[in-house]
């Protein structure tokens, strides 16, 4: 038979964990719960148990720490993301620096004593460009609401995954993350399919019209929409589209993508330009970038003009560098970087950002770079150097599982002079590193806050060629 597991009372919460979870103990064990900071004494209830660890959910607080903020969205804690409301700001980066400290120390035993102060987004809220949403015919009914009759009007929703559940959708009345008209623009997408019955998305069967919506901005003031059905059957589309430009008049360009699968990734898909414009326009310095409906693009465009400045400054090219960049996606890091080196070399497994690197290249008349589409283990060869050259300097910009063992392997027998790694999660970045310190040492280490109010963190480190 199955043990309940234990209520926990009056547990302190002494730090904050990676995954934006609060850290507390008991006994020998150390207990995960989310939503909670320290300072708090608060009971938990164990929804996990192990020989070592425990994870659990705060159902009661007997003292919030003084620094503990009452959060400022009325859907913390069901929707999915801005999970550190709770905290200041200052706290944020305060944890975050400390996240980035110990994975680097824990892991990669990385001196850190000059790490550097982690760069602030100056804008906590309101800073993305991008929001992606998903239809529901069947919202999260909260405690205390009425119960609704199955299809209700009321039952639709328009809004984020709650933590945890693939089914579940928290209906959003007004998102934090992205500035107006995004919410205007949301709201006016449900209301009109709502009015006119359109059929929401059962993400348990896996049937319906309306799936998901996709809302993008640019700094040069371009808004673009796209929404993406379940049926090869655009008109629905376009009519709530077409209402969508009436009402919001900022909307410069309309797509749809017809999603027939299963799963909800648009990667593999192509999006139908409907009205307006076929693209944004970026800009980055005197750098200008199309943003396609299906292109990748930081998603604090501010954040990331000042982390591809740390990553110019650490690289510190003299003008007759050979340099490679890794997992180089629509190529942004290299052209940045392309006017102060000799050559820039960018290799990415997704075909369709290799294409949008090309482009972007050929639209700011940069002539000195060169974007290969491949597996990085395979493309990464003796070939590819003979072809392109010995990369004088190497910035690797991997996903969150870090690089293959393989691809450390292949730098270190390259024995480029500088690693710019720029990375989205410190504890694979540690890993790595630890690998190349033989080799190589760590000369700089730079966070950067990318998305305020969650727990994640980016991270650039230089490691230089040991002589």
């Amino acid at each position: 038979m199955r043990k309940n597991k234990p209520l926990l009372t009056e547990i302190e919460i002494t730090d904050a964990g990676a995954e934006g979870k609060a850290v507390a103990r008991t006994g020998e064990r150390v207990v995960f719960v989310p939503y909670a900071m320290p300072g708090d004494v608060v009971d938990i209830q164990v929804t996990k148990k192990r020989r070592r660890y425990m994870e659990g959910k705060v159902v009661h607080f007997h003292k919030k720490s003084p620094r503990h903020q009452e959060p400022f969205c009325a859907h913390f804690g069901a929707c999915g993301g801005c999970k550190w409301q709770h905290m200041s700001y200052e706290d944020q980066l305060f944890y975050k620096e400390k996240q980035v400290r110990d994975n680097l120390q824990r892991i990669g035993s990385i001196d850190t004593g000059d790490m550097l102060p982690i760069l602030a987004s100056e804008k906590p809220v309101y800073y993305r460009n991008k929001l992606e949403f998903t239809f529901s015919h069947k919202r999260w009914i909260h405690s205390g609401e009425p119960m609704l009759e199955e299809g209700a009007p009321e039952h639709k929703g328009l809004g984020f995954h709650m933590p945890g559940f693939f089914d579940k959708i928290e209906d959003i009345r007004h998102c934090y993350l992205m500035e107006e008209p995004s919410n205007t623009i949301r709201l006016e997408a449900k209301k009109f399919a709502v009015e006119n019955g359109y059929v929401f998305y059962d993400l348990r069967s896996k049937k319906g019209y309306l799936r998901n919506l996709v809302v993008r901005k640019s700094t040069s003031g371009d808004w673009m929409v796209n929404l993406v059905i379940g049926e090869d059957n655009p008109q629905q589309a376009k009519a709530l589209l077409d209402h969508l430009q009436e009402k919001v008049p900022q909307i410069t360009s309309l797509f749809y993508t017809i999603n027939l699968k299963v799963n909800d990734s648009l990667s593999d898909l192509s999006a139908t330009h409907y009205r307006g414009k076929s693209y944004m326009t970026e800009k980055m310095e005197d750098l200008s970038f199309k943003v396609g409906a299906m292109s990748f693009y930081q998603t604090n465009a501010a954040q990331a003009l000042r982390l591809y400045d740390a990553v110019r400054t650490f690289a510190a090219l003299q003008g007759d560098e050979v340099v490679y960049d890794l997992y180089t996606g629509a190529g942004t890091i290299a052209l940045f970087l392309a006017r102060q080196a000799a050559k820039v070399v960018g290799i990415e497994y997704v075909q369709e950002a290799v294409n949008d690197a090309v482009e972007n290249a050929r639209h700011n008349n940069i002539s000195n770079v060169a974007f290969r589409a491949g597996d990085m283990m395979k493309v990464f060869d003796d070939a590819f150097i003979a072809a392109h050259g010995h990369p004088d300097v190497i910035v690797t910009d991997p996903p969150r599982a870090g690089m293959h063992p393989d691809v450390v392997q292949r730098i270190l027998m390259l024995q480029p002079g500088k690693i710019v790694y720029v990375s989205c999660n410190p504890a694979t970045q540690a890993r790595d590193v630890a690998v190349m310190q033989e080799s190589y040492e760590v000369k700089a280490i730079q966070p950067v806050d990318m998305f305020p109010q969650t727990h994640h963190v980016e991270n650039i480190i230089l490691l230089q060629r040991r002589e």
